[in-house]
C-alpha cells in the first residue's frame, strides 16, 4: 500500500486518476490543488470523502505549504498534474501559465528534491516523480508522421511553451540532481468531469441548449483523442514500471479532424437526446481560427505499449458515447462548475491581458 502525492487532483485528469486509485487499489492519495476555476472537489465523486484520500488546498508555487505536505504525507511517489491547460486562455492571459506551469513545477521539483534527499537509501531508490505533460510541446505536424519521444520541441502557443519549459526543468532535475523523474506527454484527453471550455464538453452543452457550435477555421485541424480513464491507467503503468530519466508518449491512437469530432458529438446527441427542431449538426458555425493554431498532432505510443504493456481500452466511439451520456446525466455538476467566471464564451481572440 503506497502513499501518492498528486498535484492538480481536483482537475480533470487528476480527479480521474484519484477516483481510479481509490476504487481499484489500496493506495493512499494526498491531493494537492489550489482549486482554480477548473478544479472542483465534486469531480472526485466518492473518492472525495474516502479515508484513503486527503485534500490539501495548496498552490504549487507556495514552497512552504508544499514542504508541509511532503512532511505530513511522506509520499512514496508524486504525480504532478497541476497546470493551467487551456490554449485559448493562454493567449489572453499567458502570465498565469508561466506562473503555474513553470514556476509551480520548479517549486514542486525543489521541494520533492529536498524531501527525497532526506529519505533513507531504500526509499530514495523506490521514489518516483511523474511529470505529466502534453503533445503540444512538439509543435505542429503536417499530413503525415507522429510525435515520438525523440521529437524536437517546437511549442507554438503560450500554453505549449510553458509546458515545454516545465518538461525541461523536470529533465534537468533528474540529470543534475539525480531526482528520479519520469516525463509523460499525452494527446487530447476527453471524458466525464472535463471543464466545459474544451471542445467536446462545450459542444455537448451548447448543442443541448440549442446554441451555435463554434468550429475554428474550417475544422480541418487534427487531434489524437485519449479517453481520460485510459490515460489514468497509463500513468499508473508508468509509475509502476517506467524508468527514471525516460519519457513516455501516451496517445489514444484515434486521429480526427475537429469538424468530425463535433459531428460525432451531434450524432450521439441526435440518438440520446433528439431535438424536435432538427439534427444538432445544423448548429455548427465556422468562426475565425485561433491565432497560431497547430494543424495536426499525432502520438506514437508504441514505447509505452511495448515496454509497459499499456493500451487504451476505449476507442473513440465508445469513449465518446460514455462522455455524452455522462454530461446528459450530470447537468447539476456542469451548472455548479460553470458558476464561476467562465460561461462558454469565446476565448483566445485578443492580445494578452497580462
Amino acid at each position: 500500500m503506497a502513499r501518492y502525492l498528486i498535484t492538480g487532483g481536483a482537475g480533470f485528469i487528476g480527479s480521474a486518476l484519484i477516483r481510479q486509485l481509490i476504487e481499484q487499489t489500496e493506495h493512499h492519495v494526498a491531493n494537492v490543488d489550489c482549486l482554480t476555476y477548473a478544479g472542483n472537489l465534486e469531480s472526485l465523486a466518492a473518492a472525495r470523502d474516502h479515508p484513503r484520500h486527503t485534500f490539501h488546498q495548496v498552490d504549487v508555487c507556495d514552497a512552504a505549504a508544499l514542504r508541509a505536505v511532503f512532511e505530513s504525507e511522506r509520499p512514496d511517489a508524486v504525480l504532478h498534474l497541476a497546470a493551467e491547460s487551456h490554449v485559448d486562455r493562454s493567449i489572453d492571459g499567458p502570465a498565469a501559465f508561466v506562473r503555474t506551469n513553470v514556476v509551480g513545477t520548479f517549486t514542486l521539483l525543489q521541494e520533492a528534491l529536498r524531501y527525497w534527499r532526506g529519505e533513507n537509501a531504500a526509499r530514495r531508490e523506490a521514489f518516483r516523480l511523474v511529470h505529466v505533460s502534453t503533445d503540444e510541446v512538439f509543435g505542429s505536424l503536417g499530413e503525415t508522421g507522429h510525435f515520438t519521444e525523440e521529437t524536437a520541441y517546437a511549442p507554438n502557443s503560450p500554453y505549449a511553451a510553458s509546458k515545454a519549459g516545465s518538461d525541461h526543468l523536470a529533465r534537468a532535475w533528474h540529470r543534475t540532481y539525480g531526482l528520479p523523474v519520469i516525463v509523460t506527454n499525452c494527446s487530447n484527453n476527453y471524458g466525464p468531469y472535463q471543464f466545459p471550455e474544451k471542445l467536446i464538453p462545450l459542444t455537448i452543452l451548447k448543442a443541448t441548449a440549442g446554441e451555435s457550435l463554434p468550429v475554428y477555421g474550417r475544422g480541418e485541424n487534427v487531434r489524437d483523442w485519449l479517453f481520460v480513464d485510459d490515460h489514468a491507467r497509463a500513468l499508473r503503468a508508468v509509475l509502476a514500471g517506467g524508468k527514471p530519466g525516460e519519457t513516455y508518449n501516451i496517445g489514444g491512437g484515434f486521429e480526427c479532424r475537429n469538424i468530425e469530432v463535433v459531428r460525432a458529438v451531434c450524432a450521439v446527441l441526435d440518438e440520446l437526446r433528439p431535438d424536435d427542431v432538427g439534427r444538432h449538426e445544423r448548429l455548427i458555425e465556422f468562426v475565425a481560427d485561433r491565432p497560431g493554431h497547430d494543424y495536426r498532432y499525432a502520438i506514437d505510443a508504441s514505447k509505452v505499449r511495448r515496454e509497459l504493456g499499456w493500451s487504451p481500452s476505449e476507442d473513440f466511439e465508445s469513449g465518446l458515447r460514455k462522455t455524452v451520456s455522462w454530461y446528459l446525466s450530470n447537468a447539476g455538476w456542469t451548472e455548479r462548475v460553470r458558476s464561476g467566471a467562465y460561461r462558454g464564451e469565446r476565448l483566445g481572440v485578443g492580445s494578452p491581458s497580462h
